[in-house]
């Protein structure tokens, strides 16, 4: 039997997930248009919403945001996940050896969601962060995730194309596909400057039955990221890369996996 969504639900987490994946927030209007939905009808959600502290409003720009109780939520979670508390103190130990910062993400739809990270002691200014979502394409760890994609898988997950962020990003689908190609050979992926200025990246992808579950990377401004640096990095993600791999057969990690 089919299963048809309850539209009131439905707009909730619509919401939701739309002010989930927005740093600037939006507006009521902004909203409306995006979940194709009439303020009238989405108004009295928001209401509850922002007095649930589930989402709250900047009285200045009129936008609105994720709030406390969502982030509170989420992390309940991911503190669930014992996998995900086994690959954090691996990225523990690579940060405690490289002095650089490791974050780990999935695939959802075509883009990164990061879900854990992992700070250098001396941090760099990224975009990324727990509970962000950026486009996948253009960062190691998304390369890492996206590596067993077929052209046309690529082509369907980004249909308006892709989009420059830098003037290092890769916009030409095949040129993306023979990068994803490499890390499947290699097993590291690579970016430079693609998403941040000035930054570097080397990421591995995690699998599982020969599926991509999660991927871990290290970032690294390029004033550090000198050729022994780089080559300690590469050892030490494909050192974890086998560790962790090694534990995903004997666990479920379901819990990490999402939709397409």
């Amino acid at each position: 039997m089919s299963f048809d969504e309850h539209r009131p639900t439905s707009r909730v987490l619509d919401i939701l997930e739309l002010l989930a994946s927005s740093n600037e927030g939006h507006t009521l209007t902004e909203i409306a248009v995006a979940i194709d939905a009439p303020k009238s009808t989405i108004l009295p959600i928001i209401r509850t919403l922002c007095h649930r502290k589930f989402i709250s409003l900047n009285k200045m720009t009129s936008r609105y945001s994720i709030s406390i109780n969502a982030f509170v939520i989420g992390s309940s979670y991911l503190e669930d996940l014992n996998v995900l508390t086994i690959i954090k103190d691996e990225m523990q130990l690579i940060v405690n050896k490289c002095l650089e910062t490791c974050q780990m993400g999935i695939l959802v739809k075509g883009d990164v969601l990061y879900i854990a990270k992992i700070d250098s002691p001396e941090p760099i200014r990224l975009v990324s962060f727990a509970g962000k979502k950026i486009p996948a394409y253009c960062t190691a760890l998304g390369k890492a995730l996206l590596s067993r994609h077929s052209p046309q898988q690529l082509h369907q997950l980004y249909p308006q194309g892709l989009q420059a962020f830098t003037p290092q990003t890769i916009t030409d689908f095949s040129i993306l596909y023979t990068n994803l190609c490499q890390i499947c050979v290699s097993n590291i992926a690579t970016e430079s400057e693609e998403i941040t200025n000035n930054v570097q990246c080397l990421a591995v992808p995690l699998c599982k039955d020969n599926q991509v579950i999660a991927a871990i990377s290290v970032s690294v401004p390029k004033f550090r990221a000198t050729p022994e640096k780089m080559s300690l990095i590469r050892d030490l993600l494909l050192a974890s890369q086998k560790k962790i791999e090694q534990i995903f057969i004997n666990v479920n990690v379901d819990l990490l996996t999402f939709p397409s």
